[in-house]
């Protein structure tokens, strides 16, 4: 069963002569096991897609469908059952907008499974099995977030994200805040995750990034999908001169900093 089903989405801001245009006619769709790349500069309307599928913006016309259930003219207390079911997850750029500062990281990891009523001590179990799968010490958990660098930071928000065993997970902008070192790390854990078939929509405005874990990239410019395809057709045969744009300007292939895991990624896709 397709997990994501988006079917010419409007998202408007504002009234009257405030009001504009977000999000025009977009139409997309995730598999189980699909990892989609969603590229855009600000502005584009990526955090305005994944809001609108968390349900924290509405919709002006169109459909979403996640997991089968047609979730388009949900109401706030049915959004709210959806996300305390832990069905799809979303992870912030900085994790510190999701853990809470003055908690160990314990706390925040068995917060969702706490809200689904699960008991505690079954709740902190499920964490220490978590933490391996995003390469992270046990030893972490009685720390509280500014005790942890930043690539271990952001490892949590996904074991955090994952520990209710979603069927959807939005990443928005999840390693442009590390630096090389850990973001070739996070996006090592992310190519995992294909295998537990989990759905992920990795958003981001540097195609280098997303282009060596995508199944599929789609191209967000000025609210609309300019462009739709598989990672490989993207990078080697851009057909919108945005998506050529964004490829000649993609600090992955030109800058030194980069990780050299990325740039290789890249560099495979266009020669293959």
């Amino acid at each position: 069963m397709t997990v994501l089903q988006i079917t010419d989405l409007d998202v408007h801001y504002g009234l009257g002569r405030r009001r504009r245009q977000a999000l025009k006619g977009a139409s997309l769709a995730v598999e189980p096991g699909e990892v989609l790349g969603l590229i855009g500069e600000t502005g584009s309307g990526k955090s305005t897609l994944a809001r609108a599928v968390l349900g924290l913006v509405p919709a002006s016309g169109g459909r979403i469908v996640i997991d089968g259930e047609d979730v388009s003219g949900y109401r706030a207390r049915q959004w709210r059952s959806l996300r305390r079911r832990g069905v799809v997850q979303y992870v912030f750029q900085d994790p510190l907008r999701s853990l809470d500062p003055d908690l160990p990281i314990v706390e925040s990891l068995i917060e969702p499974l706490l809200i689904q009523g699960i008991a505690r001590e079954e709740a902190i179990a499920k964490a220490r099995t978590f933490l391996p799968k995003v390469r992270l010490d046990e030893e972490l958990l009685d720390r509280l977030p500014a005790q942890l660098s930043g690539g271990q930071r952001q490892r949590v928000a996904v074991a955090r994200a994952l520990i209710t065993e979603p069927k959807l997970v939005i990443l928005d902008e999840p390693v442009s805040a590390l630096d090389a070192a850990n973001r070739v790390g996070v996006l090592e854990i992310l190519k995992d995750l294909r295998a537990t078939g989990i759905a992920l929509v990795f958003i981001s405005h540097d195609l280098g990034s997303v282009a060596g874990i995508a199944d599929r990239v789609a191209v967000l410019y000025q609210g609309e999908l300019v462009e739709v395809g598989t990672a490989r057709e993207v990078v080697a045969t851009p057909r919108h001169p945005y998506t050529r744009l964004l490829i000649s300007s993609a600090p992955t292939l030109r800058t030194a900093s980069a990780g050299r895991a990325e740039r290789e990624a890249l560099r495979a896709l266009l020669h293959a």
